[in-house]
């Protein structure tokens, strides 16, 4: 009898440690799964601002005028717009209007 009643605690001891030690697996997968979420959200935003800034200039420099020997504050093309307003496309596909101060001579 007390030979079954080793065995039975044995078999418990192992199960708890079995389903202690599978709890703290799953938290690591579920950190690493967070971290890679996260590094694919982040990049996923990269390739869609790098679209949607590239549609955006490609559409300008077809229908806007190219303000040739002029830049925008941080180098970018200068376009001008059918209303004669001067604007630039930043690194996430939006339009900044500019001032007439803003607008410097190419270098």
């Amino acid at each position: 009898m007390s030979k079954i009643r080793i065995s039975f605690i044995a078999a418990l001891v192992g199960a708890a440690t079995t389903f202690t030690s599978l709890n703290g697996m799953a938290q690591g997968i579920d950190t690493t799964v967070k971290k890679v979420g996260k590094a694919i959200d982040t990049t996923a935003k990269k390739v869609g601002n790098k679209t949607a800034s590239t549609a955006v200039k490609g559409v300008s420099a077809i229908k806007d005028k190219i303000y040739k020997g002029k830049q925008a504050p941080g180098g970018e093309v200068v376009y001008i717009d059918n209303k004669d307003r001067k604007y630039y496309v930043d690194k996430k596909g939006k339009k900044i209007y500019l001032k007439p101060s803003q607008i410097k001579d190419k270098e």
